[in-house]
C-alpha cells in the first residue's frame, strides 16, 4: 500500500500516536486524512495543523452508530476510504476490582471499535477488492500489562480481531496490520494507565509518537501484519510462545520489582 493520493481515516487522531500516524500519512502524499476523536475542538486543531489535506470529525468510537456515521461522512466529503486506522484506545489502571462500568467502556473502545470500523468500511473495500485496515493494539496485546487487567485483556482481544480480519478477508484484497508498540510518550501513558503501568513501560524505554508514525508507513508499504516499533517485542513474544512458564516467572519477577508484590484486589 503506497499512500500517495490515498484517503485515510485515523481514530484517536487528535493527539499522540494517532496524530503522528496522520501526519506521516500527509507527509507520504495522502490526498485526504480524516482525524476522528472525541472533542470537536481537538480534531479541528489537529486538522488545521496538518493542512488542507486533513479534516476533523468528532465521534465516540465506542458507538457503532457514530463510527458508521463518521465513515459515511468521510466517504461523502473525501471519497472511498483506502486506509482506516482504528487507533483510539483507553486504559483503566484497574485490576480484578475493575467495575462493570470500567469493563464496558474499555471493551467498547479497545475492542468493539475495531469491529465497528471493519463493519463500516468493508463493503466499499470489498467491492473494490482493495483496502487496508490498521488496528492499534499494544505490546500488551502480545504480552501483558502489569497493573492494568482490563487493558491487557482488551488489547489481546484487539489482536485477535485483527488476526480474524486478516484470515477472513485476506484473499479478497483486504490488507490488515496490527500495531503493537511498547512505551510511547503520549497522554495515554501519562494520564490514563496508572502508576504501575507507567513505571513498567518507562523501564522498557520510551519512543516518540513520530517513530510510530514512520513505522506504520513502512509496514503498510511492506504489507506487514505485525507492526513492532520496538523490535525487541518480537523476541519477547517468541519467548512467551515457546516457554510460557519461564516467561510468566520472569514477568512475575518484574511485577515484584516494580510494585513489591501482587495488586491488592480490594
Amino acid at each position: 500500500m503506497e499512500l500517495t493520493d490515498r484517503i485515510a481515516v485515523v481514530t484517536g487522531g487528535a493527539k499522540g500516536i494517532g496524530y503522528a500516524i496522520a501526519e506521516a500519512f500527509v507527509t507520504a502524499g495522502a490526498r485526504g486524512v480524516a482525524i476522528v476523536d472525541l472533542a470537536q475542538a481537538d480534531v479541528d486543531a489537529a486538522a488545521a495543523r496538518l493542512g488542507p489535506a486533513a479534516i476533523g470529525l468528532a465521534a465516540d468510537v465506542g458507538s457503532r452508530a457514530a463510527v458508521h456515521a463518521a465513515v459515511d461522512e468521510v466517504q461523502e466529503r473525501l471519497g472511498p476510504i483506502d486506509v482506516f486506522v482504528s487507533n483510539a484506545g483507553i486504559g483503566s489502571a484497574a485490576g480484578v476490582d475493575a467495575s462493570d462500568e470500567t469493563w464496558d467502556a474499555i471493551w467498547k473502545v479497545n475492542v468493539l471499535a475495531h469491529v465497528y470500523a471493519a463493519e463500516a468500511v468493508l463493503p466499499s473495500m470489498l467491492s473494490r477488492r482493495e483496502g487496508y485496515i490498521v488496528s492499534t493494539a499494544s505490546a500488551a496485546g502480545l504480552l501483558t500489562q502489569i497493573g492494568d487487567l482490563p487493558y491487557s485483556v482488551t488489547k489481546h482481544a484487539a489482536v485477535a480481531v485483527a488476526e480474524w480480519l486478516a484470515v477472513t478477508y485476506g484473499e479478497q484484497g483486504i490488507k490488515v496490520s496490527c500495531l503493537c508498540p511498547q512505551g510511547v510518550r503520549t497522554d495515554l501513558l501519562a494520564n490514563a494507565m496508572g502508576l504501575t503501568s507507567v513505571e513498567t513501560v518507562v523501564s522498557q524505554g520510551l519512543i516518540e509518537p513520530e517513530e510510530v508514525g514512520a513505522a506504520v508507513v513502512a509496514a503498510l508499504a511492506a504489507e506487514q501484519f505485525l507492526i513492532l516499533p520496538h523490535p525487541e517485542v518480537a523476541e519477547y513474544y517468541r519467548r512467551r510462545a515457546t516457554d510460557p512458564d519461564r516467561w510468566l516467572a520472569g514477568m512475575a519477577r518484574l511485577q515484584a520489582r516494580i510494585v513489591g508484590g501482587l495488586p491488592d484486589p480490594g
